[in-house]
């Protein structure tokens, strides 16, 4: 009789793999000249990260044929390329803190990040080869699907922070692009990696897509649902700061009026004062956006549940749903 997967039990099991991905990524880029190159790529390796997406990798591997030990490579594979987007997006975004810590641009300077992340994307792809697996065209279309589709993305979110007429159509694509194919692309290399077959690898995406999708419009949600300091940043940050959100691009289409009107302006002002973050989040209270994102967000991680079903091990199929719930009940 299989144990039941209990949320301390998943905890257990994510604690140890986030210590064995994190002591497997401190021996990446070990070389030492040029520092400019190698020192870059282990700072970042050495942030605050999560590593959900590499956790995905095992889990899936684990769903698919019970044991995780071909898709290890893979998943340092995915982690490598997701911090090589990080240091660019930091870029772009003229970030200076990232963790608490001194962004990669401005602890060494942009030519230092931007060659960085180049080789960061080599060696992804290195260790991706590197997989005990005879599907290696298939791990590499995966992670290079990947990549592409996350810089369309974020050519998306720029054009999108130009238009003052944004829907919430371009916000889901901009989103599913630019956050959640890494996330499918991180499951669905995982069972390629357990050799699985075509239908578990679609049950995968499908998977990460939703819960990808639900994640990041929880991200939205949170921001301003959040107890101040619970996630580091500023309660209404998105606000203040213009962000293009899921709330509030969908309360523009709710509202009229006078309520309509002060949506409009903080797009168009590219943001809004603090002292009026209480009164937006009235606003949103009062047009029902708060009460349909959580529907959004519970229906999609409904969907993403139901679609692990046909996943043949047990052990792994339940350990990917608790970690689902732990992220979808998370309040930071």
């Amino acid at each position: 009789m299989t144990t039941p997967i209990t949320q301390e039990l998943v905890e257990i099991k994510y604690t140890l793999y986030h210590k064995k991905i994190n002591d497997a990524l401190g021996l990446c880029f070990e070389r030492e000249s040029p520092a400019t190159l190698y020192a870059p790529a282990r700072y970042i390796l050495e942030g605050k990260g999560k590593r959900i997406r590499p956790f995905l990798t095992l889990l899936a591997a684990e769903a698919v044929c019970g044991s995780s030990d071909n898709a290890f490579k893979v998943a340092l594979a995915v982690e490598i390329l997701h911090n090589f987007t990080l240091i660019h997006d930091d870029i772009m975004d003229q970030a200076e803190l990232r963790h608490g810590r001194a962004t990669v641009h401005k602890q060494w300077n942009i030519n230092a990040a931007i060659l960085s992340g180049d080789m960061m994307i080599a060696y992804a792809y290195e260790l991706a080869l590197q997989a005990k697996s005879n599907r290696h065209a298939e791990l590499v279309h995966i992670l290079n699907h990947a990549n592409i589709t996350i810089c369309e993305g974020q050519a998306l979110d720029m054009e999108l922070e130009g238009k003052n007429d944004a829907t919430i159509a371009d916000y889901l694509d901009m989103i599913a692009k630019k956050t959640g194919r890494l996330i499918s692309a991180s499951l669905e290399a995982g069972g390629v990696a357990a050799d699985g077959t075509d239908e578990q690898l679609q049950s995968l995406v499908l998977f990460g897509e939703k819960i990808g999708r639900a994640f990041q419009i929880q991200d939205d949600y949170l921001d301003i649902m959040a107890k101040e300091g619970k996630s580091g940043k500023m309660a209404g940050g998105d606000i203040i700061n213009g962000k293009k959100t899921y709330l509030l691009l969908r309360s523009l289409e709710l509202s009229s009026g006078a309520d309509h009107d002060l949506l409009n302006s903080i797009i168009i002002n590219k943001g809004i004062g603090a002292e009026r973050v209480a009164e937006v989040k009235t606003l949103f209270m009062r047009c029902g956006v708060l009460e349909e994102t959580t529907a959004l967000i519970n229906k999609d991680t409904e969907e993403a549940l139901a679609a692990l079903d046909n996943l043949p091990h047990a052990e792994g199929r339940e350990y990917l749903k608790g970690f689902a719930n732990i992220l979808m009940n998370r309040d930071f």
